[in-house]
């Protein structure tokens, strides 16, 4: 899919990965972008860089009366990147209540399953276009230190396959990104290595233009991705030395 003259949506524009998005969507010439989150007043700052291009939307990807209203007011979008995205650090057993799962998976799987089945009519409309899903590493092996989130993107990978093949007739090119621990605030205590954010969006939107279903942003994940090929119990066991509590230096995933 060619990125000149598209109409993009980006869900958790104020956030970390977010900006990042639409400065590489303003650069490769689309002709619109639609710039979502919760609170309209964090999104001025994008606007700002070129009102004439970008809109800003209020969505909470959470709430399907927010959805539906979004879907309702762009009708032209040729590109979705759902990126929003919540990170709790929680355990599964350790954790005091579930309610921080519940949230994750709230935003992290039922929120971007009703943005891609909201936007999947539109992209129609527009001969197909493209879905791209922000993932993580951590949904193809638990972290325990985060394991309700892991768990989170292991449900997001797994709708994301089931979209890919649901919108395969419609030709929508349908892209999960995975990468490894990226450098925003969600994980500023997390040890390196870390991809720059700027680097999911390039690689995300590159895989857009290329035909790419998977894409895997940054050494880390490139590597993990290698050895979960290769020795995915000795990759699972490691991981599981990073309980909930303890210190994570040292670790490289």
């Amino acid at each position: 899919m060619e990125l000149n003259n598209a109409v993009a949506l980006v869900t958790g524009a104020n956030g970390g990965i977010g900006g990042h998005f639409v400065d590489r969507l303003l650069q490769s010439g689309v002709a619109k972008i639609y710039v979502c989150a919760r609170s309209i007043n964090k999104l001025q700052n994008l606007v700002a860089l070129d009102p004439q291009k970008i809109i800003p939307i209020e969505l909470d990807v959470t709430n399907p009366q927010s959805v539906a209203a979004a879907a309702a007011k762009c009708t032209d979008v040729s590109l979705l990147i759902n990126n929003a995205g919540t990170s709790l650090n929680h355990g599964i057993i350790s954790a005091p209540d579930l309610d921080a799962a519940k949230a994750e998976m709230d935003v992290n799987y039922f929120g971007m399953a009703s943005m891609c089945r909201a936007f999947a009519p539109i992209l129609n409309r527009q001969g197909g276009g493209a879905i791209v899903n922000i993932l993580s590493l951590l949904g193809k092996v638990n972290l325990p230190f985060s394991g309700s989130y892991s768990a989170s993107k292991a449900a997001a990978i797994s709708m994301t396959q089931s979209v890919r093949a649901e919108l395969a007739a419609q030709n929508t090119l349908v892209v999960g990104v995975m990468p490894g621990t990226v450098d925003t605030d969600l994980a500023k205590a997390w040890p390196d290595p870390k991809v720059a954010p700027a680097e999911v969006a390039r690689a995300a939107l590159q895989a857009v233009v290329e035909q790419q279903e998977d894409v895997y942003p940054g050494e880390q994940a490139a590597q993990v991705s290698a050895q979960l090929l290769a020795d995915p119990k000795g990759v699972e066991k490691y991981m599981a030395t990073f309980l909930p509590g303890m210190e994570l230096a040292g670790t490289n995933a």
